[in-house]
């Protein structure tokens, strides 16, 4: 695989069924390389397989974030439409052909539809610009205002005067969205009461919310914009994506204990009527919030679906309302990256390590039906490797670590040169799912090596907590650069050992974000790799805690805060251990990521510069932390370039064909 290949490639997520569980809305996304644009439609198809799916919408513009209306007439999606990419709403008639309606046009991004039970009003988030925004010339506008943290988003900008909201807008056309919920505060999830009087949103609707752990309620809100918002839940958890009960009794929702991070998200029930709440899903010990793929838990019956990381997999799972232990509905070595119930249809949509995700439905009888097939043109053109799966014994003798191996189908040499790849979280998972980086690098042929060390999920909380800083008060660890380093070095050690045909004397290893972090510490602190990739890197965690836009955040994931003890977070920096870094190394870093901001990559070239030592450094221009998988197009291509050039240079693979 080359990387102007992911022009070739169709990704298929987002799955919806009609209330009547006849039909699948799906939305099919693409790359246009000559316009470096995406584009998206929304698609639909038999559920039971009877037609082969549609197009829906046009697919010239960013259409997605399909919603059917209750009688499954109608389905509603967003899109990107005109030269100044304005976001819509709109609606249009599933069956008969007639126009699409655009219910409203918006600058901001128009998100999260859902229909009112009558089907006569839709709910949707979306920013709104305060008024400091009426004013068009920027330089005559009043300064920002801060009073608090968390004002800026990574891919958003500056939130502050822009907090996202939740409107109510006629299907019918006849007026504009009103607001219903709004700032200063942010909100999100919108769902309305099966009696339609009540839309329960999350938010965190209290003073100070920034300085202590984010604990966003569930509020429920008038969608006539009378009565007050009601706060159903007392900072009892970070809530997220509601879900009534079908009587109207009772929310389902997403719920993680913020004040120590990581915490796994839970399933939990609140008690409409009282506020009391149940957790579902204690006994799991899984992370309930996969990304991605993460949406509201969907009542089925007398149980409630959701989806959960496990071990480098994310399945559907099933768990009686009334308590008890859960049980796989979608399970195997796949990612279920979305899925949706309704009229006794289960749709989902899943990705497999040699396969792109396609959509499938789950018939009663447990038989499993594809109703896509995305990827088969691509996959016999250029067949893709199959990873091994193997386990390696964590040194701090506490479990296992997964891990796995992919090799090329042409080595470059007589055994070939090894990549290890380290993911971004650190509180994600590597696993069973297709991942096009890995697809170059064995076409360039290397062979990959992967895991998922601590400080992942996929496994236990404990597993996840083990990084935290020991002077944390609440379960210490080993701090970042502890453990997890120790963990992906006893996989490729293990990985080396047992395969012969990899080749010991060219090993290189990268990473982004906190893949990043652990490259950079790793070169600081072993000479065995021949070459590195840092990328949009934590170098600095004390100046990161300072400029990024979670600021404050990490006082929560380290157990400690940088203002009291910036000692922990300067041992646990990369940077503090420059001057042993001899390894050379390749920095890549997007100018506009907020995530982990530009100085980040500063201080490591500038360092490395200052002593000599072997740096080239890419910036890329208009691109935010997810420059690999949400960045331009062609920013992407040429990302991948750059990385397969830098690796052909320093371990002998092959060179991209041709480097733009």
């Amino acid at each position: 695989m080359q990387p102007a290949d992911i022009t070739r490639i169709a990704h298929v997520t987002d799955p919806r069924v009609s209330p009547d569980g006849r039909l699948v809305a799906f939305v099919v996304t693409h790359v246009d390389l000559d316009a470096n644009v995406y584009r998206s439609a929304v698609w639909v198809a038999a559920s039971d397989g009877s037609s082969p799916p549609r197009p829906f919408s046009s697919g010239e513009h960013g259409d997605g974030q399909p919603a059917w209306s209750p009688d499954g007439r109608w389905l509603a999606f967003t899109s990107r439409r005109g030269d100044d990419k304005r976001s819509t709403l709109h609606v249009a008639p599933v069956h008969s052909g007639g126009e699409v309606r655009t219910l409203c046009t918006r600058s901001e991004a128009v998100e999260e539809p859902a229909w009112s039970p009558d089907g006569s009003r839709i709910a949707f988030a979306s920013r709104e610009p305060t008024s400091r925004h009426d004013e068009p010339d920027e330089r005559a506008r009043p300064p920002r205002r801060i009073e608090r943290l968390f004002t800026r988003l990574d891919g958003e900008g500056w939130t502050v005067d822009r907090p996202r909201s939740v409107f109510v807008v006629a299907v019918d056309g006849s007026g504009p969205p009103r607001l219903v919920a709004g700032g200063p505060f942010e909100h999100g999830g919108p769902a309305w009461s099966p009696d339609g009087a009540t839309i329960a949103v999350t938010t965190a609707r209290y003073d100070d919310w920034d300085l202590s752990p984010i604990l966003t309620d569930v509020v429920l809100v008038d969608p006539d914009g009378v009565e007050e918002p009601r706060a159903l839940t007392r900072r009892t958890f970070a809530h997220q994506l509601p879900s009534w009960s079908p009587d109207g009794t009772r929310i389902a929702a997403l719920a993680d204990d913020s004040r120590v991070v990581h915490s796994h998200s839970q399933v939990v029930v609140i008690d409409v009527a009282t506020g009391e709440e149940t957790v579902l899903t204690a006994g799991l010990d899984r992370q309930c919030v996969p990304m991605p793929g993460a949406r509201a838990p969907l009542w089925d019956e007398d149980g409630l679906l959701f989806s959960c990381e496990d071990h480098g997999s994310v399945h559907v799972r099933r768990v009686p309302v009334a308590g008890g232990p859960s049980a796989p509905v979608v399970d195997g070595p796949r990612w279920v990256t979305g899925y949706d119930a309704a009229g006794g249809t289960l749709a989902f949509t899943a990705t497999t390590a040699t396969s792109l995700p396609d959509l499938f439905v789950l018939d009663p009888d447990g038989t499993q039906r594809r109703l896509t097939a995305a990827g088969d043109t691509f996959h016999a053109a250029v067949p893709p490797r199959a990873p091994q799966r193997f386990t390696v014994a964590s040194p701090a003798g506490d479990g296992e670590v997964d891990a796995w191996l992919l090799r090329p189908a042409e080595p470059a040499g007589e055994r070939a040169p090894v990549l290890l790849s380290i993911h971004g979280g650190p509180m994600t998972q590597y696993g069973e799912t297709w991942f096009d980086e890995f697809q170059m690098w064995t076409g360039a042929g290397y062979a990959v090596v992967y895991c998922n060390p601590h400080g992942s999920t996929g496994g236990t909380q404990a597993w996840a907590r083990a990084i935290r800083a020991p002077e944390a008060e609440i379960d210490p660890g080993t701090g970042w650069g502890g453990i997890d380093a120790d963990d992906v070095l006893a996989v490729l050690d293990a990985a080396l050992a047992a395969n012969p045909d990899l080749d010991p004397d060219r090993v290189g290893v990268l990473g982004g974000s906190y893949g990043g972090y652990l490259t950079s510490w790793l070169i600081g602190h072993t000479d065995r790799f021949v070459a590195a990739c840092s990328e949009r890197a934590v170098n600095n965690l004390e100046s990161l805690e300072w400029a990024s836009d979670v600021a404050g955040f990490f006082r929560f994931e380290i157990g400690v805060d940088h203002v009291r003890r910036p000692d922990v977070y300067r041992r646990m920096s990369p940077i503090t251990y420059v001057q042993d870094m001899r390894t050379p190394v390749l920095i890549l870093h997007s100018e506009d990521d907020l995530r982990c901001p530009i100085d980040q990559a500063d201080q490591l070239f500038v360092a490395l510069r200052m002593l000599g030592r072997p740096v080239e450094y890419h910036r890329f221009e208009k691109e935010s932390h997810g420059l690999s998988r949400t960045g331009s197009p062609r920013h992407r291509v040429q990302r991948a370039e750059i990385i397969l050039d830098w690796f052909a240079r320093h371990l002998g693979g092959r060179a991209p064909d041709p480097l733009t």
